[in-house]
Formats: C-alpha cells, structure tokens, sequence
C-alpha cells in the first residue's frame, strides 16, 4: 500500500492531473449548483473530452472531480431555493432551505461546505485503507440484500414526517411507490400504466418530480403570499453569521464523524450510492437525537443539514470501490465513469491496482486534492452565493421558474415534462397546503423502482419468497427495518402515556 501510495502522490501532484483536479471541481461545481444539471448529463458530455487527453489517470481525474464537485456543489441550489437538481442533495433542502429563510443562509452554506469536505475527505481514507477488503464484501450482497436495504430505507420515512402525522407520510410513501411502478416494469419489459402515452414509457423522470414537489410549489407559495418573502427576504438581504460558532462544531463533529463512516460503507454497496446514504443518515440522525432536537428536524436543525452533506459526499467516494476493484457500477453517474474507462483501455477490476497502479492510488490521492480544492473554492464564495435570496421577489420567481424548467426540459429532451411538470407541481401546491409532507413521495418513488428489480430478481432466483429465509444477511436487514417502525412507535406511545399521567396526576 506504502509503494502504491508513493506511486500516486508522483502521479496526482502531476501539473497536468493538478489541473485536471482543479478543472473537474470547477465545472462540477457550477454544475452542481444548476438544478436539473447533474453529474450524469456532464460527465456523458466530457467523455470525449476526456479521451482526447490521452492518459487515463488524468482524464479519471477529471472526470471524478466533476462527480463528487457536482454533488458538493448541489447543495446550494437545495439550500438558497428549495430546488434540489441532483437526488444526493433532497434530503439537504429538508432543513437547509429553512436555514435560508431564517436569515442564515451563509451559516447553512458554510456548514454544507464543511460537512461535505469532511464527508469525502474521511470517505478518502477509508477508500484508501478498506478498498481491497470491502471489494470482497460488496460481492456478498446480492439482489435479495439489497431489496432488504430499501426496504430499510422506506422505514425511515417517520423521519421525514416531522412534527405532523406520521400516517400522512406514509400515505405520501405509498403514492410515490405507486408512482414508481409508471413505465416499463422489471419483470416484464411491458409499459404499465402509461394511458397510452409514449411519453411516459420510461415512467416519470426523478428531476422533474424533485422540481414539482420543492421548487415549484416554493414559487406559487411566493406569488400567494407575498408576505411570506418579506419574511426571509428583509433577514436574507443581511448575510450574517458566516462563521460557525464553538457550540455548533460540537453539536455537528459528531454528526459529520457518524455520517462520514455510515455514508461510505453505502456507497459501497452497488446500487446504493449518494442518495439512499444521505435519507438513512438523515433518518439514523434524527431518531437519535434527542426529543427537543427532533422537533428541530425540517424546521432548520443543524443536525439535519450536516447529516445528509456529509453522507452523500462519503458515499461518492465509496462508490469508487466497486468501480474499481471490481468493474461494478454503484451509480448511474459511476456506470458512465465505467464507459469512459474502458473506452480509455482500461480494465477495472480485481487486477487493477496490480496492473495499473498509478491510476488507481492517483485518483484517491486526488480525492484528498479535490475536497480541499472545493473548500478554498467554496468557502470564500459564500457571501456572494447567498446574495440570490436577496434578489427582489419580482425577479426571485421568475429565476426560480426558468431554472425550475430549464431542469425539467433538458432532463429528458421533452416537452411533455412541462406539462407533467406543472401539473405535478400544482399537485404538489395543494399537498401542502393539506400539510401533507412531501419528502416521503420523492422517498418512495426513488426507491420504488429499486425495490421492485431487485425484488423481481430475487422471486426469479429462489421461485418464491423464500429467500427471506434463506438469507441470514437479508433477514437481519429486515429486522433492522421492523426495528426502525417499532422503537419509535413504542416511543411515542410511551410518551403519550407519560403526558397523560402527569395529566391525571394534575
């Protein structure tokens, strides 16, 4: 390891690979902060360019600083206008836009660039360490685990529903499982549900749905009740309160170290990635937290923002280790990285870091480069970043409509995603006005398609059910989820009891 170490400092501290880290972070950034814009569609675009630069390791580096620039990147548009492009960075609007309209908007920024530098820093370092090791474990979970793992994410939707009823967010969960199932299904390579429109053959499209339910209803809400800007934008105009204060970091280190570890282990899982490791680590984060510290959840806890920063920037370190020890793609972002290297010649896999040993340890050591480029970059930014929330309202909600359908359009190339845009997004208008959450729908429809594939694989595999059984790994993963509904149901109940008590007792 000490030998490949030295063999990847020589080849990261390259001047070329050094501006091909500053390069990537830079475009993945600004793409980041672009809601509709993910790192998919970029990465698709600069393949070409990548292949034109010749040696691999550079182009690697570019293209991975692209990746995890995006996602460090995306949470500025999930923050300063509840429109979160990229699906790692929903969970960081949950608590980060209503930072924002607190008039802490700097403060929420800062914290995201913290947590997301620490968040892939560590990932780093265990990528580093337990890459070898972990390449044999990710191979132990197969189609039945993984449906047990989204199954333990769709538990934690009580998470989610913060101080409202936790049976709405269920019925929000189921709608976006139903919603999932539009398109063609796993089992059988038929349309469902599509009343005959081609349009909908590939089902609903994540970023126009993540558009409909955040930002659009955020602008019909600001065209409705003008007041409700004044509120935010007197306090936002100020940015204030940049620095994070002694008692903050130590309400947040432990938070950013948890999430750091919980968010690579996902993230190396195939098929897990960014997005499931920020909702679990925003889940794991809020059922622990203490009962004062939970009503803070979804109305500006702290806590909240840094959990899913720093899970979803571990994980897309994390996702490198199938990437490259074993040629598996965790991601959609990381199965276009898997096209680039093999129109590069390069075979990832088990004998990669035998073969080719200055591409593997140089694009973990430019990891370490990468995250502390996107701080220097970051940081000093801020200020001026968070001056959007001080644009007038009348120049506010057009901004926020043109982005909110530049994303939607050049997600899928269709004009149809306008209307389902709009109407989804009126939809949404009138969910909330019920007080209905809606981070459960986008729960469950993220997850839903997942579920059911591996679901349908596994009833392919074992002919039946029976694999529950027959699992031990899969089992254990649904009880943790029977866990998750239970203890904070048994919670709850108990301290209904309690009040009713000292109620009695009064």
């Amino acid at each position: 390891m000490i030998e490949g170490l030295m063999i990847g400092l020589g080849a990261a501290f390259s001047l070329q690979n050094l501006l091909m880290v500053i390069a990537g972070c830079l475009i993945g950034t600004f793409i980041g902060m672009l809601p509709g814009l993910g790192p998919m569609s970029i990465i698709a675009i600069m393949i070409p360019v990548a292949i034109t630069i010749g040696d691999p390791s550079a182009a690697l580096i570019l293209l991975a600083g692209v990746y995890y620039g995006a996602i460090f990147g995306g949470s500025t548009s999930s923050i300063l206008l509840n429109a979160p492009g990229v699906a790692g960075t929903v969970a960081t609007s949950f608590d980060g836009y209503p930072l924002a309209r607190k008039g802490m908007a700097g403060k929420a920024l800062t914290i995201a660039a913290i947590s997301s530098f620490a968040g892939g820093t560590i990932g780093a370092i265990l990528l580093m360490v337990f890459a070898p090791m972990l390449s044999t474990v990710a191979l132990l979970f197969h189609s039945a685990e993984y449906f047990a793992l989204m199954v333990v994410g769709l538990s934690a939707i009580a998470a989610f529903a913060g101080t409202g009823n936790v049976a709405k967010a269920i019925l929000m969960t189921v709608l976006g499982l139903i919603m999932a199932t539009v398109g063609e299904g796993a089992l059988f390579n038929m349309p469902r549900f599509t009343m005959g429109l081609m349009d909908l053959q590939s089902g609903f499209s994540f970023i126009t749905l993540a558009m409909a339910m955040f930002a659009l209803p955020e602008a019909i809400f600001l065209v409705l009740n003008p007041a409700r800007s004044a509120q935010s934008g007197g306090d936002a105009g100020k940015i204030t309160g940049l620095r994070v204060s002694r008692e903050e970091a130590r309400k947040i280190v432990p938070v950013i170290s948890r999430q750091s570890i919980q968010g690579f282990f996902i993230g190396v899982l195939p098929g897990a990635g960014a997005t499931i490791a920020s909702f679990l680590g925003y889940a794991v984060e809020r059922n622990i937290a203490s009962k004062e510290e939970q009503e803070e959840f979804g109305h500006g806890s702290i806590k909240g923002l840094a959990a899913p920063e720093t899970a979803n920037n571990a994980a897309c370190t994390g996702s490198f280790v199938p990437l490259l020890t074993l040629g598996i793609p965790g991601s959609g972002t990381t199965a276009i990285l898997l096209g680039a290297l093999i129109a590069l010649n390069v075979t990832p896999g088990p004998r990669l870091m035998i073969d080719d040993p200055q591409i593997f340890w140089a694009v973990i050591i430019s990891m370490y480069i990468g995250n502390l480029v996107l701080l220097i970059l970051n940081l000093p930014l801020i200020p001026y970043i968070a001056k959007v929330l001080a644009i007038p309202r009348n120049y506010l909600i057009p901004f926020i409509l043109f982005f909110t359908l530049m994303g939607s359009y050049i997600g899928q190339n269709n004009s149809t995603e306008l209307l389902i845009l709009v109407g989804m997004g009126v939809g949404a208008t009138i969910l909330k006005f019920a007080d209905y959450p809606l981070a459960p729908l986008l729960i469950g429809f993220i997850l839903g398609s997942m579920l059911e594939d591996n679901f349908s694989r596994s009833m392919q595999l074992y002919d039946g059910i029976g694999f529950v059984l027959d699992r031990p790994m899969t089992l254990g993963l649904l009880v943790i989820a029977a866990l998750l509904v239970v203890i904070p149901s048994y919670r709850a109940r108990r301290a209904r009891a309690r009040q009713q008590g000292v109620a009695e007792g009064d």
